[in-house]
């Protein structure tokens, strides 16, 4: 997070809210846990306020950068598939 003296956006507070989701579905947060610390990141004015929500909590439940690059590759591999594909059926 920024400087947490900086007041939060509603932005800031979506993105925790939805690393609470994802830390949830992981297992590392009960559904009352989510509860009240929904309510909090909702109660939130400033990223200090914020940081204090998830504070606990590990980084890694962000998708990483490695799983993007690996679905941009999947994608650029059935397109050049489906390429190919068309390729051979104009040319028998």
């Amino acid at each position: 997070m920024n400087d947490p003296r900086l007041r939060a956006s509603d932005a800031d507070r979506q993105r925790v809210v939805a690393d609470l989701e994802r830390h949830t579905a992981a297992g590392r947060l009960s559904l009352d846990e989510f509860s009240t610390r929904v309510d909090a990141v909702l109660a939130a004015r400033t990223h200090g306020d914020l940081g204090q929500v998830v504070g606990d909590l590990p980084p890694e439940a962000r998708p990483s950068a490695d799983a993007r690059h690996l679905l941009v590759a999947f994608a650029v591999a059935a397109v050049v598939v489906a390429l190919l594909a068309v390729i051979i059926s104009v040319y028998r």
